[in-house]
């Protein structure tokens, strides 16, 4: 068996416009998430985060979006070819999401307990009454007090740390061997923040699961993922073991990410690192480096995608010359 739950292999997704053309949002990415283990997925907005994981429990939005190449292994099992029928098996069974946007990822006409229910009903076979009951404690084991009265309210009764409590118990009700969290903790403060982050990691390691932790914030991922991977215009542009990539990044855009963040040592009130430019439109994105498009470099890296090259042991790169030193590293261009 392999050591891997999760293997996505040169995926590509793309939108179909009005005018028949495709726009790749995700171009060639593979990555792979152990079994047990954390992988963060980090990179700036429109960089293909979320569509990646929305191709893997196949929710991207219809028609427009496809998945028109690569493999999408979990436990052996390819999910591009899956019927719709398993992918509903799949999906909250064993594989459980916890959405962007915790303010809105719940249904403010239903009551709490009848969300959660929906899931155990539909993949445990529990009856209204047992699904109720195992919903009482699912929100008792995610910290929520009073999960008797919590479980009969309605969302905009509960605040944000609670909401967010609330869509980690759907998303683990059923015991996934997967948990994909989609910027978990966007819009909730500091101290929520590490609450919930916590409460993830502690459920992790009690259920056994794999956990794929979408964030922009670099912090997040050095606390509390084993590997990372570095997206980039809908390409990965380095994935390694964390502590690898912190103490040596290779691309031009992952120091670019690190230098950007503040540490204690940064003098108050100073101008913060930033990276120039922005990601370029999905129309615009060019067929070779992308970062160097941003970077308004000229030259053959614009045309010619660079090979994507392991350099030490799980450490990964997109070797472009322009953003890597390839030199150093005795690569070839």
């Amino acid at each position: 068996m392999s050591e891997n739950l999760l293997e996505v292999k040169e995926l590509i997704t793309a939108f179909r416009m009005e005018d028949g053309d495709w726009l790749r949002a995700v171009d060639g990415v593979s990555f792979r998430v152990p079994k047990g283990k954390t992988v963060g997925v980090v990179g700036e907005s429109g960089c293909g985060k979320s569509v990646t994981a929305m191709s893997v429990v196949s929710l991207l939005p219809k028609p427009m979006g496809h998945v028109l190449g690569g493999e999408i292994l979990f436990k052996g099992e390819d999910l591009t070819k899956a019927s719709d029928k398993r992918m509903h098996q799949v999906r909250g069974g064993e594989i459980g999401v916890i959405f962007q946007e915790p303010m809105t990822a719940l249904n403010p006409v239903h009551r709490i307990g009848k969300q959660i229910s929906e899931s155990l009903i539909l993949h445990r076979g529990m009856s209204k009454r047992e699904a109720l009951q195992e919903s009482i404690e699912l929100l008792d084991r995610v910290g929520i007090p009073a999960p008797e009265r919590r479980v009969m309210e309605y969302p905009h009764q509960l605040s944000g740390g609670m909401r967010q409590r609330v869509v980690i118990a759907i998303a683990l009700a059923c015991k996934p061997d997967l948990l994909i969290a989609d910027e978990p903790t966007t819009a909730l403060d500091v101290t929520v923040q590490s609450q919930i982050l916590e409460l993830m990691e502690d459920l992790q390691n009690e259920m056994g699961m794999s956990t794929i932790l979408i964030t922009h914030d670099l912090g997040v991922i050095a606390g509390h993922c084993d590997e990372v991977v570095v997206m980039y215009a809908g390409r990965v542009v380095e994935r390694a073991p964390v502590k690898e990539l912190y103490a040596s990044p290779q691309h031009a855009y992952t120091r670019g990410l690190l230098n950007a963040i503040p540490t204690l040592a940064t003098p108050r009130k100073s101008k913060l690192n930033t990276i120039e430019g922005q990601v370029a439109s999905i129309k615009d994105f060019v067929t070779g480096c992308r970062f160097c498009q941003r970077m308004e470099r000229k030259g053959p890296t614009l045309k010619n995608r660079a090979p994507f090259v392991e350099i030490s042991k799980d450490h990964w790169v997109e070797a472009c010359p322009e953003c890597v030193d390839t030199s150093a590293l005795n690569l070839a261009h």
